[in-house]
């Protein structure tokens, strides 16, 4: 069998779409050594690193701007998959063409731009949002990353769900709670982290809500002394939009400038290191299709605290500790709590391990394989 894969998002590896492109394609190579793999890359790029082994790859050309993007999506994508002889395209996020010569696979990891408008503005992303939102019912079968994402699909794309399979997300293995910690002092070093430390490590955007994590931050002053200060790591956004709140005002208006530090953007490398320091991991977001840092945070042993959102219930399970959606003080009281009670705070490190591994990207990838198999068989 032989797959086409859109390698739009391989030269952006920070992004969902991009690491989810990356980890499917090694996995797969583990799990189905003969498996035949092409990846089509985007203008602009004439290799790509860390590659798979005997991966094919396919140049193009073109822009790497908005027009130039659904230019490749919808022709120049298909084209090359069907030039290159490939039995399926996949298509590993949520860009499907209208047409194409081979049967369509498209990987939707959520829905962002249906469930939340604000994340399609303007009438370009609109519009974009319509298109693509009429290809992906064409698809021979859709594959998505959790139960909770497959039902917002069924409800907002209308597409049945017998023809969309979950196929679950999983940490690298480097996400570990001893796997690599003799450099943690080095890494503590580097960004100059407290010795305690409540961790937030994510996106900037509406969604994430770091706003309720900044407000319950208050209260966890009060009640620690600022001891354990709050660190915020991720790339900042240009602030005060719709988008992306003004949050370094809103710390200011609380007055908690003391104890929150920002480390801006953290090398991929480090993450693991920073996420298995600190004493507690904070994730406030509202909505996501899988939501990975929360199961990063878990595999390295370090207690979760978030909101109970449909796809953490069905991610975590009992192994992070799940707070009422939008409520500032109990996150407070979750997060004190975790700080504050070792017993609890062990049996949450010990259920967040245990949750953790029952995901892995071989068992992604044999699921992934099965849709192949699957979809081929049809059109036999």
């Amino acid at each position: 069998m032989h797959i086409a894969f859109n390698g739009w998002f391989w030269d952006q590896p920070n992004t969902g779409s991009g690491q989810y492109l990356r980890r499917l394609l090694h996995a797969l190579r583990r799990v189905a050594p003969d498996l035949q793999m092409t990846l089509v890359l985007p203008p602009g790029l004439t290799s790509a690193d860390d590659l798979p082994a005997d991966v094919s790859l396919i140049t193009t050309t073109g822009s790497r701007g908005n027009l130039g993007k659904v230019r490749f999506e919808q022709q120049t994508f298909p084209q090359m998959a069907g030039r290159c002889g490939a039995d399926i395209a996949h298509v590993p996020y949520w860009g499907t063409p209208l047409s194409s010569p081979i049967p369509l696979i498209t990987s939707i990891l959520d829905v962002i731009p249906l469930v939340m408008p604000e994340y399609s503005p303007g009438w370009r992303g609109r519009l974009y949002t319509s298109l693509v939102s009429a290809a992906g019912r064409g698809s021979a079968h859709v594959i998505t990353i959790s139960d909770a994402a497959k039902a917002d699909i069924v409800q907002y794309l209308n597409i049945p769900a017998e023809k969309i399979t979950t196929t679950y997300l999983a940490a690298d293995e480097q996400y570990n709670p001893r796997m690599g910690a003799e450099h943690d002092p080095e890494v503590r070093a580097k960004y100059n982290l407290p010795d305690r430390y409540v961790l937030y490590l994510g996106g900037f955007d509406v969604r994430k809500r770091v706003d309720q994590l900044l407000l319950a931050y208050t209260y966890v002053i009060e009640a620690e002394g600022g001891e354990v200060p709050l660190v915020i790591a991720g790339r900042e956004p240009q602030w005060g939009s719709l988008m992306f709140p003004d949050l370094r005002k809103y710390i200011a208006e609380l007055g908690i400038g003391e104890w929150v530090q920002g480390l801006g953007y953290v090398d991929e490398a480090d993450k693991p290191a920073i996420y298995r320091m600190a004493d507690v991991f904070a994730f406030p977001t509202v909505y996501e299709g899988f939501c990975l840092p929360v199961l990063e945070a878990m595999a390295c042993g370090t207690p979760v605290v978030a909101n109970e959102i449909p796809v953490l219930e069905e991610v975590t399970g009992d192994g992070a500790f799940l707070t009422t959606k939008g409520d500032a003080r109990k996150m407070a009281g979750a997060i004190i709590a975790l700080l504050e009670q070792e017993p609890l705070r062990e049996t949450q490190i010990t259920r967040g391990l245990s949750q953790a591994t029952r995901y892995s990207w071989r068992k992604t990838a044999r699921e992934t394989l099965a849709v192949y198999e699957r979809v081929a068989d049809g059109v036999k």
